[in-house]
């Protein structure tokens, strides 16, 4: 059936291109590749959304919130209303830098916007796998974690941090993940 439209413009988003058949793909007239947002950028994210849910946020707590949310809007907000709501239960409502802190070292997020199982993730393979390679089923197995969950949450970040890298061979934990976590190097990464 044909349908007669006005002109219109059609814009996609995805984190996964790969998922999309080509036939699809190729009726986008141009793609374009987005760089991660900036910690000032997340910072007016967090205050706007602040805004938007009536939150008293003070400007040093947004960009709090912002140093630890991966570069990635999505996870500022979740983070946002995760202290709104130690602040609602703890502080009245109102989210001051002190309030911000507590809140996401209670979540276990540390100023590098590294998580529970990010480290949980970088120490099995440091302390049970000698820091690598180890592949992706077995380092689930070993951690209890999904393997689709490590690959598509977990592992960009770290990669992008600089705390892992994939080989052919597996994933190795690198100098700076070590360091990240006070243990000695290998000297083959010294």
């Amino acid at each position: 059936m044909r349908l007669t439209l006005e002109r219109f413009t059609l814009i996609g988003a995805t984190t996964r291109m790969s998922l999309l058949s080509s036939p699809l793909r190729d009726r986008f007239g141009a793609t374009f590749h987005l760089d991660f947002y900036t910690h000032d950028d997340l910072t007016e994210i967090i205050k706007r959304s602040a805004q938007v849910l009536g939150v008293i946020l003070e400007s040093e707590s947004a960009a709090l919130i912002a140093a630890r949310a991966r570069k990635t809007p999505r996870i500022a907000n979740r983070l946002l209303k995760r202290v709104r709501d130690f602040a609602d239960v703890k502080h009245h409502g109102r989210i001051s830098p002190t309030i911000a802190e507590d809140a996401l070292t209670a979540l276990s997020i540390d100023a590098e916007g590294v998580d529970a199982v990010d480290r949980h993730l970088l120490s099995t393979i440091i302390s049970a796998f000698n820091g690598g390679p180890v592949g992706l089923e077995t380092l689930a197995a070993a951690t209890g974690e999904d393997a689709e969950t490590i690959e598509e949450v977990h592992e960009p970040f770290l990669l992008q941090m600089g705390f892992l890298q994939r080989t052919p061979r597996g994933r190795t934990a690198t100098r700076r993940a070590f360091d990240y976590l006070g243990l000695p190097a290998p000297l083959t990464l010294l």
